[in-house]
């Protein structure tokens, strides 16, 4: 009893204890709230935008941009406003602001439990006078305190303050983007009116923008977005009873044209916001605005004025020759991502063609310039670029026949027979001078052989982040079916250039904030994504003059005066899009040509993003070093790979002949008599090709495969029509006897006389190889190594003499080897050993 009473007790006096802790802390907490003071309304002006963001080049000398520099902001009165944008803002930021004491009790408390509890209800929700509070009279430090300061100072101005003027107060306040702030500035910059002259749809648009302002910008690439959240404020204003249901439509309906943007004392614009909006998204927007960073870029100043020229020179010539008023270019280094040339339009500042939006990072067809990539899946698959497909007319969906012609009861639409750029087809040609030429019906076939899903992986692994959804492309793919950005295709050929090494594309060296702290750095991040035999292989294949020429001409506008440069065009339907991308080891640079509203043009490709191109890349190369390409290894052994891998379009199944005997040849022929006889047979690839086990053996029944009979039937076709041009090889026409002049027995029998292992010989003296041969065919050369090392290559009579102190590797035991030759190309080796003595 006395142990319960004391626990009691105990129980008690803690009880006690804490209430009065309690009563303490909350009278300090009331007592320190209570102190804080309440400004003037007008203060609210007063508050001064000092730590500005500045934006700089990569040397960190020359100023892109600063974010404050021109700060538009005009304080006009709560009647002055007009009704649109009051209600318009009110509806979606905060729609009890009529009737709440400054704070919404019921956002507070899942503040609260959100961030106590971590239970996923969300804390958001700040009432406009809360906002106001934290946009002017508090730290943008996060904390619990500045929190509570934040309700308390909310409750103390609603009760100080008619609602009007707390209103007036966040509608002169608020960011709507880059350095725009307050209504009346936001309605000049944005629509050229005062604010009480606002439509409906035009407010609407406006009280959109404060959520997030760099994301919702009418100038940035998430109109969309903007258009969505636009239609939220309306169906919010609806449901409030702000509007009626006729003013509702008539708003939606309403098309609001934006006044175009006229930033000034900026350069690289694109580029700049380009760097702006990934600022905002990884710091914040009040980081960026108010933060005072300092952010050091990747950009070279040099080569973005002179792309700037070249792209505005090209595109207004393009415009006139081709009816392609716009173009966009991009730069990068392809050892370290970084972007060095950003150009988003012929001119930011040209209204007439939509010149701030940024095309650069807009999603286009790619055109021909997609096919590198699946190229190089094929070529990891075991295609080579001798391999040989047909270019014929071939109709490609299975629900079609052989001819185009849908079959009865599918769409006529469906069926898909492409065709080349010159409406001609080649007949046999190799994927080197398919893929240089920018042959379409070789790419498709390729494209199905090499399977979508490998070869959209390829794409992906090597920057191309826009095609996701791989049930939305079909075999069109290949010849540009899909949409890219111009930045991730640069960035993609860089993998190319960089010998299958991707290094992701970075626009910022450094970022520090107001205390000189480094907040980000960039750092190298390489990732094998491609074998490097395979990037070689593109390389070599787009930087092959020769093989293009046929397409392009001599010394075309993708010919850099003999540099080695590799080059892709790509061209969309009806010449919508015009692409020309292409790299040295030291840089990537792409163009593309065209019209923002996908407005056809006379011309595509290289007639049309080529001079661009070429302007550009013959300026770069001026301060880049005079870099080759390392060749790729193409050797293949012909004994393991099979013949129409290698080229070999006339059949699949081969013999050897030994070309001095006439005999069928062993292992003992050498290369230099060996020739290879393939058994005339002539089929489409599928007939010789599992194309899920490339390397494997032919299919047994190619004809389950889909495709079979569409690729079969022209080629029949055209082997008919054309078979009297070839030469015909047929089984009878193998051998039966086997090579009987390159044999163990009859391969050259050389003795080394001297020097002798029995002799030891001085450092200084002179030593005169000495051989006997026995024949069966006269020796006709021998190779002459000691320790391994070449050292000459002697012809009869063989004379051939040495002194051992001129002998790099000289031991005081040594080996001599000689590798013979006959006249036959027989060969073997003999060795002796020699001893050397220093006196």
């Amino acid at each position: 009893m006395r142990r319960l009473h004391i626990n009691n007790r105990l129980l008690k006096n803690i009880l006690l204890l804490s209430a009065g802790l309690f009563i303490l802390g909350f009278g300090l907490i009331v007592v320190f709230l209570s102190s804080l003071r309440i400004p003037d309304f007008h203060s609210f002006t007063d508050r001064k935008l000092t730590n500005s963001t500045q934006i700089y080049d990569r040397t960190g000398e020359f100023l892109l941009y600063d974010i404050h520099q021109d700060v538009k902001r005009t304080d006009i009165l709560f009647e002055e406003m007009g009704a649109n944008i009051k209600n318009a803002t009110v509806a979606i930021e905060d729609s009890e602001f009529y009737t709440h004491g400054g704070i919404r009790l019921t956002s507070i408390v899942r503040a609260v439990l959100s961030n106590l509890f971590d239970i996923g209800i969300g804390g958001g929700g700040s009432t406009i006078t809360q906002q106001l509070v934290k946009n002017t009279l508090l730290t943008q430090k996060k904390s619990y305190v500045r929190k509570i300061k934040e309700w308390f100072l909310a409750i103390k101005i609603d009760n100080s303050m008619p609602k009007e003027k707390i209103l007036e107060a966040y509608l002169n306040e608020i960011p709507y983007g880059g350095n725009i702030y307050g209504i009346e500035a936001a309605s000049k910059t944005y629509f050229n009116k005062k604010a009480q002259d606002l439509t409906l749809a035009e407010s609407a648009y406006l009280a959109s923008i404060p959520q997030s302002p760099t994301t919702l910008s009418p100038y940035g690439k998430n109109k969309d977005k903007l258009e969505t959240r636009k239609n939220l404020v309306l169906s919010r204003m609806l449901e409030l009873k702000f509007i009626t249901k006729e003013e509702y439509d008539s708003a939606k309906k309403e098309v609001v044209i934006f006044v175009p943007q006229a930033t000034q004392g900026i350069k690289a614009p694109h580029f700049v916001f380009f760097i702006k909006d990934y600022l905002e998204q990884r710091f914040g927007s009040e980081a960026v605005v108010n933060g005072g960073l300092r952010v050091t870029t990747t950009l070279d100043l040099d080569l973005q004025t002179k792309a700037e020229q070249f792209v505005k020179e090209g595109a207004l010539k393009n415009e006139k020759d081709w009816d392609g008023k716009n173009a966009s270019l991009v730069a990068i280094d392809p050892k370290t991502g970084q972007i060095l040339t950003m150009v988003g339009s012929r001119d930011y500042f040209d209204k007439e063609i939509d010149g701030n939006f940024n095309v650069a990072t807009a999603t286009r067809q790619p055109g021909s310039s997609f096919k590198p990539f699946i190229y190089a899946t094929a070529f990891n698959k075991g295609f080579t670029p001798d391999t040989v497909l047909f270019d014929l007319p071939t109709e490609f969906q299975s629900t079609c026949d052989v001819y185009g012609k849908a079959l009865p009861g599918h769409s006529q639409g469906d069926c898909y027979m492409p065709d080349n750029y010159d409406g001609k087809f080649r007949g046999p040609i190799s994927l080197r001078n398919a893929l240089a030429q920018s042959i379409n019906v070789p790419a498709v076939k390729l494209f199905y052989l090499a399977g979508l899903p490998d070869s959209l992986r390829t794409a992906e692994n090597m920057g191309i982040s826009t095609l996701s959804d791989i049930n939305q492309y079909g075999l069109t793919l290949v010849i540009g079916g899909g949409e890219v950005t111009l930045l991730d295709m640069t960035s993609a050929y860089g993998v190319f250039a960089n010998n299958g090494v991707k290094n992701p594309y970075v626009g910022i060296l450094k970022v520090e904030d107001l205390s000189g702290n480094v907040l980000e750095e960039y750092k190298p991040d390489p990732e094998e994504v491609l074998p490097k035999n395979t990037a070689l292989t593109i390389s070599d294949i787009l930087s092959d003059e020769e093989a293009r020429q046929q397409t392009f001409g001599i010394h075309s506008v993708l010919y850099m005066g003999g540099k080695d440069v590799a080059v892709k065009t790509g061209t969309t339907n009806s010449n919508k899009d015009a692409w020309t991308v292409g790299y040295t080891p030291s840089i990537v640079v792409g163009v593309w040509a065209g019209n923002n509203e996908n407005t056809p043009m006379k011309k595509g490709g290289a007639a049309v993003a080529g001079p661009i191109w070429n302007k550009f890349m013959n300026e770069a190369l001026k301060k880049l070093p005079n870099e080759s390409f390392e060749k790729p290894d193409l050797e293949v052994d012909p004994t393991k790979v099979k013949p129409v891998l290698r080229g070999f379009w006339q059949g699949n199944e081969n013999f050897f002949i030994d070309k001095s005997s006439g005999k069928l040849a062993t292992e003992n022929t050498p290369p230099e008599t060996r020739e290879e006889k393939i058994i005339t047979n002539v089929h489409s690839i599928l007939y010789w090709i599992d194309k899920k086990n490339i390397l494997g053996e032919a299919p047994t029944n190619p004809q389950n495969d889909s495709q079979f009979n569409h690729w079969e039937t022209p080629v029949q076709f055209w082997w008919e029509q054309n078979k009297y041009k070839y030469p015909n090889t047929t089984i009878e026409e193998k051998p039966g006897a086997i090579d009987d002049l390159h044999t163990e027995a009859n391969k050259p029998n050389v003795v080394i006389t001297e020097p002798d292992s029995t002799t030891t010989y001085q450092i200084n003296q002179k030593i005169n190889l000495k051989i006997n041969s026995l024949k069966p065919f006269p020796l006709q050369k021998i190779d002459v190594f000691i320790n391994g090392v070449y050292l000459d290559t002697i012809y009869p009579p063989f004379n051939f003499s040495f002194v051992p102190k001129n002998i790099e590797n000289l031991l005081a035991e040594n080996e001599i080897k000689l590798i013979s030759y006959d006249n036959m190309y027989n060969k073997s080796e003999t060795i002796a050993n020699f001893k050397i003595i220093d006196n």
